[in-house]
């Protein structure tokens, strides 16, 4: 609103939980307030997701709340090069970005290009991962990762070809490259390391129910974290994360009687 482009890093995405106020009756509201006239150009950084043995109060997905809220963008890069290109293009933006990022992925490697001003990734292009043809899988953001290796099992050890839909942003949400996916594979796997409850795979599977039902030969079916706050134990933390080995048995599940 002053004229600057605040990029703002909140340790953990459940920290922002103290801001929902300024975020969502502020930032997101603000340039509907006033017609439009008045932007709110700022991207807030969270980091996010298991896997460090760092609780309840620093390990959890939120992305699905920030989802709901007319006005932000979410932003949810799953590999070094996305990540750089969509924040380029979430500074670049006029809105209020939520630009979440797995810790996790944090270690990850992978060819960033070296473009100076170019390299911007528009909001709202999926990217497919695998090409496949015969159970299309939609993982976020580290559940990326999970669903290509179950993909890779899926061939190895099923002959089964999996498609791998990695939607990059959830605001605005590629849901045309999701769809014609399934109308290709018939079939549908949601994979989010988030609650199972009003989750971002509840409202994919929504979608695709709605948009593409007759194309469905089976439920949509959908891989999330346990429904409980974020295990301290290392054991029991992984326990309540999905694995790749947990994305093969819900494909799986979408084709019984079909194999």
């Amino acid at each position: 609103m002053a004229g600057l482009r605040p990029v703002v890093e909140i340790m953990t995405v459940n920290f922002s939980l103290l801001a929902m106020d300024q975020i969502v009756n502020h930032a997101a509201a603000v340039p509907y307030m006033f017609n439009g006239q008045v932007r709110v150009p700022m991207v807030i950084r969270m980091p996010g997701g298991g896997g460090h043995q760092l609780g309840p109060t620093h390990s959890h997905s939120l992305e699905a709340m920030y989802l709901q809220v007319p006005g932000l963008l979410v932003a949810c890069p799953s590999t070094p090069a996305d990540a750089k290109a969509l924040l380029k293009t979430a500074i670049r933006d006029d809105n209020p970005v939520i630009f979440i990022e797995h810790e996790t992925l944090y270690g990850a490697r992978g060819e960033v290009p070296d473009d100076g001003e170019d390299g911007l990734l528009r909001f709202g292009e999926a990217a497919v991962r695998r090409e496949g043809g015969d159970v299309t899988i939609v993982g976020i953001l580290r559940m990326v990762q999970a669903a290509e290796q179950a993909a890779k099992t899926l061939a190895g050890e099923h002959d089964v070809e999996a498609e791998v839909v990695d939607p990059r942003t959830l605001r605005p949400l590629d849901l045309d490259t999701i769809l014609s996916s399934v109308q290709k594979t018939n079939r549908a796997v949601i994979v989010e390391e988030g609650w199972p409850h009003g989750g971002v795979g509840a409202n994919l599977a929504a979608l695709i129910q709605e948009q593409a039902f007759d194309h469905l030969d089976a439920p949509v079916q959908r891989v999330t974290g346990a429904d409980v706050p974020m295990p301290y134990s290392k054991r029991l933390e992984q326990a309540a994360i999905p694995h790749a080995e947990h994305v093969v048995s819900a494909s799986l599940a979408t084709l019984e009687g079909s194999l």
